[in-house]
């Protein structure tokens, strides 16, 4: 049984840090034991070049590209860091399926919320005209989101570790959105995440891990990697009624879909 991990930050500087044999030889033993497929998430210029740099050294190892909500406050041209963007997922050879990580994030009392609003819009622009999915982070900014969101209609994509209500997944899976389940569905104050998997529809579900963050429990606060992503697919098996082979099957499946793997 392996699993696909449908969002993941390996270049990040915490696993030249924490991680004692290397990301290389992790990635490696990962793909070869517990894992299908990663999908390595860009989250600017800079870091989605490093995303693309490390998934060329793997074969099951893919990328998405863009400007997560939280960079665009260091990009001073957004004219280039989008043609940047554009270029990287225009080469064939970045193997890129996805525009992403993009969105709104509204957790700090400083945020630019216009700023973080013309980038998502603007990269969404993007999508539509390249025809390519969209992976959207959303933290504490549902009614925003789904605004511009709504003014879409054309791009389809997911919403990564999905934090909104049951109502906000309903109409998402109405306008054609995937929902993924990080390792916060297995903590236990996790009421929201587990009510929202229970009505999803189960060819709508994708699993993450948001590596290095977001351990699952029992294991929070620790380095998280892809090979931790059992401990979601086992708490999603359980809310489903299904074993976790079947429920690792149906998350890969749906996932190669998306990403046209």
């Amino acid at each position: 049984m392996k699993y696909f991990d449908s969002h993941a930050h390996y270049y990040d500087d915490r696993f030249g840090v924490e991680c004692e044999e290397g990301v290389d030889n992790l990635i490696g033993t990962l793909l070869e034991k517990e894992v299908s497929c990663i999908i390595n998430i860009g989250t600017s210029p800079e870091t989605s070049r490093a995303a693309i740099a490390q998934a060329k050294k793997f074969a099951n190892m893919y990328t998405a590209v863009g400007i997560h909500p939280s960079d665009s406050r260091f990009i001073t041209d957004i004219d280039s860091a989008l043609s940047d963007i554009e270029a990287l997922i225009l080469d064939k050879s970045s193997k890129c399926v996805c525009l992403g990580e993009i969105g709104l994030d509204y957790h700090y009392p400083d945020t630019d919320k216009e700023r973080q609003a013309v980038f998502f819009r603007e990269q969404m622009k993007l999508a539509d005209r390249l025809s390519i999915p969209v992976c959207i982070h959303d933290r504490e900014a549902h009614g925003d989101l789904m605004e511009i969101i709504r003014e879409f209609p054309s791009v389809r994509g997911v919403l990564h570790s999905f934090s909104g209500s049951p109502e906000m997944a309903a109409e998402l899976v109405t306008l054609g959105y995937m929902i993924s389940f990080s390792g916060t569905l297995t903590f236990t104050n996790a009421r929201k995440p587990r009510e929202v998997a229970a009505t999803v529809p189960p060819d709508r579900m994708l699993i993450e891990t948001d590596c290095p963050y977001l351990a699952p429990h029992p294991l929070r606060g620790t380095l998280n990697h892809s090979g931790n992503l059992k401990y979601t697919c086992a708490t999603l098996a359980g809310i489903l009624g299904i074993s976790e082979e079947e429920c690792a099957r149906l998350t890969e499946n749906n996932a190669r879909r998306f990403f046209g793997l």
